[in-house]
């Protein structure tokens, strides 16, 4: 039965499990594979993925600084990994801890100048990578990209992810 649901057929001619497979490649390709600046940049950083993600999750945020439980939520990982990482960013001194002003006894997260300059410095170098794949687009693969991703800007968290890239981009 299970085996029988993978293989259901999840549009024209691509199964379910095909789907992933196709997205994934198309990922990859548009970060511009384990060659691409943002990997050079997270090598030379010497961060972890989820410190990464813990530097662009603070950056991302409408006020100036969350708590560690806030963001192991919001990245979908424990607290224990959101706090290791967010000790080794404040080691790194890419994040600081700063006292909560209505709360004293809550400690929040909040980018150091450094660390607001290397996620800046990754958001434009994973926008690279994009610029470079659809610039290589012709203008109907262009079109369709297009559509297919105004139809998936109407789901609610892609909106969100565009709305603070799009930020991101104008500062």
């Amino acid at each position: 039965m299970e085996a029988a649901a993978r293989t259901k057929r999840a549009s024209k001619g691509t199964t379910a499990g095909e789907l992933p497979l196709k997205l994934g490649a198309f990922l990859v390709r548009c970060m511009g594979g384990g060659s691409s600046e943002f990997f050079r940049l997270m090598d030379e950083s010497g961060l972890t993925f989820s410190q990464v993600k813990v530097l662009a999750e603070l950056d991302a945020l409408e006020e100036d600084a969350g708590t560690v439980t806030a963001l192991a939520e919001g990245l979908g990982i424990s607290a224990a990994s959101a706090s290791r990482a967010a000790d080794a960013l404040v080691r790194k001194k890419l994040v600081t801890r700063v006292e909560d002003p209505d709360d004293r006894r809550v400690r929040r997260l909040a980018l150091t100048s450094g660390g607001r300059e290397l996620a800046d410095r990754i958001i434009s170098a994973r926008l690279a990578g994009l610029e470079d794949f659809t610039a290589s687009l012709n203008g109907d693969e262009r079109r369709k990209l297009e559509a297919a991703l105004d139809a998936l800007l109407e789901r609610p968290e892609v909106a969100e992810i565009y709305r603070t890239y799009e930020r991101k981009a104008r500062r």
